[in-house]
């Protein structure tokens, strides 16, 4: 079978080392009937070993000669092959209890973040490989450098905690950046969420849109709808000071506002 070429559109970096392959499933720990999603499985570094422990795997494949050869490779019964862009897949259809896994394209990994939040009540749990300093955004705490619009968007859905780095030579090719491994599991219903979710997402956009601001100038025409006592959160303070719980209160206090 003749050899695949990464392709660059589809920010394709095949994992090749053992090592760090057999961390992850590790990480993962697969049990026979879960039910697991692979996205990006490339040529089955993650796949193989997922399969020996699945009695079942679907996964999702934009490039359609990788996709073929995973129909090639393996019988309906085991492997289901999802030849989609991630980005237009609904995982909400694919069933609940949901183990979504994948070495996610750098080039399409914030977007596809985000597109996954809207399946989370579907999801048990989240295991991505993905470019290191994207999960440390992921992770950051208020009042650090990495703390921004992603971190306030995922940790207002997810409890995360990054496992390991992974450098660039476990990669074929190798990308130009140390990449990492983060889970993910959705927060429970009962989490502290924001009245109008819309409305708490503008409101996180517009902070952080000039995160240098003091967030009464950065806000706009919306400051004036504001009683900063009753939201708790100083109008000399900075986006990037705020929690997650600030946030949503600060939303809520303009969704009742009108915003």
């Amino acid at each position: 079978m003749a050899q695949h070429q990464a392709r660059k559109r589809f920010g394709q970096h095949f994992l090749v080392d053992e090592g760090v392959i057999d961390a992850i499933v590790r990480a993962i720990a697969p049990a026979a009937s879960d039910r697991v999603v692979e996205i990006g499985p490339g040529l089955s570094a993650l796949t193989g070993p997922l399969l020996q422990a699945l009695e079942h795997l679907t996964v999702v494949e934009i490039d359609r000669d990788l996709a073929a050869r995973l129909l090639r490779q393996h019988s309906p019964e085991r492997l289901t092959v999802v030849q989609a862009d991630a980005l237009q897949v609904d995982f909400a259809r694919l069933g609940s209890g949901l183990r979504i896994v994948g070495n996610l394209p750098y080039n399409i990994s914030s977007p596809l973040l985000f597109h996954l939040m809207d399946s989370a009540e579907h999801v048990l749990d989240q295991h991505f490989m993905l470019q290191r300093e994207v999960i440390d955004r992921m992770v950051a705490e208020p009042a650090t450098s990495d703390y921004g619009r992603l971190s306030v968007m995922l940790q207002s859905r997810y409890d995360m905690v990054k496992l390991f780095d992974v450098p660039p030579e476990a990669f074929d090719p190798p990308p130009r950046v140390v990449s990492a491994v983060v889970r993910m599991k959705p927060l429970p219903a009962e989490r502290p969420r924001a009245k109008n979710e819309a409305c708490f997402a503008q409101v996180v956009t517009r902070s952080f849109a000039q995160r240098r601001k003091m967030l009464r100038r950065g806000l706009g025409d919306w400051a004036k709808l504001i009683d900063w006592d009753a939201v708790g959160v100083s109008e000399t303070a900075r986006a990037e000071e705020l929690s997650v719980g600030q946030f949503i209160a600060l939303a809520d206090h303009l969704h009742d506002a009108g915003v």
